[in-house]
C-alpha cells in the first residue's frame, strides 16, 4: 500500500492525540481573519462556492473569512502559500481531488506531501463530466463516437487543458474500457478548449456542466452522456454513459474539499467541519450547486477516509495503466 493510501485510510483519525487540552481554544477560535486559499481563478464554479461559504463562516465565526485566489502551476502556487501560512487553522485551503488522489501517483516529485501537509476538514461537492461534442457533430450518440473510434484507432482527437486532469484521466480510462485509441490535444486554457469544440475544430472532449452548460444552453455543443452513476437533476434528459451503451460504472468527476494544516487540535477541526456542513446546508448553496451541475458531497470524517482511499486506488490504476509520469 502506498503512503498516500495509508494516509487516506487514517485521514479522520490522525489528530486524536492533539485534542486533549485545548477545549477553551476551540471555544474562542478563530481570533483573527481566516484565509481560505484557493487554487482556482475568480469567477468559476469552485470560486463561487468558496465565496458563499466564506461569507457564511464569517458571520458564524465573528471574524472575516477572506478567499485568496492563487491559480496556476497545477495548484502548486496556492499550496505553497498554504504551507507557508498559519498552522493554527487561520489558514485553510480549498483543494481539488487531483491534489490528493492523482498527482501523488503521477509526479516524480511534488512540492507538497499529501500525507503530512493536509488534513481534510470538509467535503464540498462532486462535479461529473459530460461527454461534449459540437452541435453539428456527426455523432448522434455515444455509441456513434465509440464505433468511429474503434474503426479509426489513433485518428480521432480529444482535448483537455493539461496532463493528468480529470478529463485526461477519464478519457484514458474510457479508451482502456472500450478498446479504443484516441489522440490527446492539450490546450493552454479551458476557454480555448471548449471554443474549439463549439466551432467544430475539436470533435470531442469532456467537461462539467458548470463549464460547458452555457455553451449547451446556447446551442453550440451537445451532451452525448454524463459520466456519472445517475443522471444529473439539472440535465435530466442527458443519459448516463452506461445508459448510452458505454462502459458500466464509468465515472469521470472532480471533487473539492477544505483542508487545514496537519496537527490542528481535534476540537477546532470539529468546529470547522460542523460549521462548514451547516453553511453548505442552505438553500442558496443548493441553488448554486444546481447552477454549476454540482452534486453535494457531505461526508463524515470516517466516510471521508473511505472515500479518499477508494478514489486514490481508482486513480492509481488509471495512471499506471496509461503510464502517465510527470517530472
Amino acid at each position: 500500500m502506498t503512503s498516500i493510501l495509508r494516509c487516506a485510510a487514517v485521514l479522520g483519525l490522525s489528530l486524536m492525540a492533539a485534542g486533549g487540552t485545548i477545549a477553551q481554544t476551540a471555544a474562542t477560535w478563530p481570533v483573527r481573519t481566516v484565509r481560505l486559499i484557493s487554487p482556482y481563478p475568480t469567477g468559476g464554479g469552485p470560486d463561487a462556492i468558496s465565496r458563499v461559504l466564506a461569507d457564511k463562516l464569517a458571520r458564524k465565526w465573528g471574524q472575516p473569512v477572506v478567499v485568496e485566489n492563487r491559480p496556476g502551476a497545477n495548484g502548486f502556487i496556492a499550496i505553497d502559500a498554504f504551507k507557508r501560512g498559519a498552522k493554527d487553522g487561520h489558514d485553510l485551503i480549498q483543494l481539488d481531488s487531483v491534489h490528493l488522489v492523482a498527482y501523488p501517483f503521477m509526479f516524480k516529485k511534488l512540492p507538497y506531501d499529501a500525507n503530512n501537509d493536509f488534513d481534510v476538514q470538509a467535503t464540498l461537492f462532486k462535479a461529473y463530466m459530460m461527454v461534449v461534442v459540437p452541435t453539428q457533430s456527426k455523432y448522434k450518440s455515444l455509441g456513434d463516437f465509440t464505433a468511429d473510434a474503434k474503426a479509426n484507432p489513433g485518428k480521432l482527437d480529444y482535448g483537455s487543458w493539461s496532463i493528468g486532469n480529470p478529463v485526461h484521466l477519464g478519457m484514458e480510462d474510457f479508451q482502456a474500457l472500450t478498446g479504443t485509441k484516441l489522440q490527446h490535444v492539450v490546450y493552454k486554457e479551458t476557454s480555448q478548449l471548449y471554443t474549439s469544440v463549439a466551432t467544430g475544430e475539436l470533435p470531442v472532449t469532456m467537461g462539467t456542466a458548470g463549464t460547458t452548460g452555457p455553451l449547451y444552453k446556447a446551442g453550440k455543443v451537445r451532451f452525448l452522456a454524463v459520466a456519472a452513476p445517475q443522471r444529473l437533476a439539472a440535465y435530466p434528459d442527458v443519459q448516463t454513459v452506461a445508459e448510452a451503451g458505454g462502459p458500466k460504472d464509468f465515472e469521470v468527476s472532480g471533487w473539492n474539499v477544505i483542508a487545514a494544516p496537519k496537527g490542528l487540535p481535534l476540537q477546532i477541526q470539529e468546529k470547522i467541519r460542523g460549521d462548514v456542513a451547516e453553511a453548505l446546508a442552505g438553500l442558496d448553496v443548493a441553488e448554486r450547486y444546481a447552477t454549476f451541475g454540482y452534486v453535494p458531497l457531505s461526508l463524515s470524517r470516517e466516510q471521508t477516509a473511505v472515500f479518499v482511499t477508494s478514489e486514490a486506488k481508482r486513480h492509481n490504476l488509471i495512471i499506471k495503466r496509461a503510464n502517465i509520469v510527470l517530472d
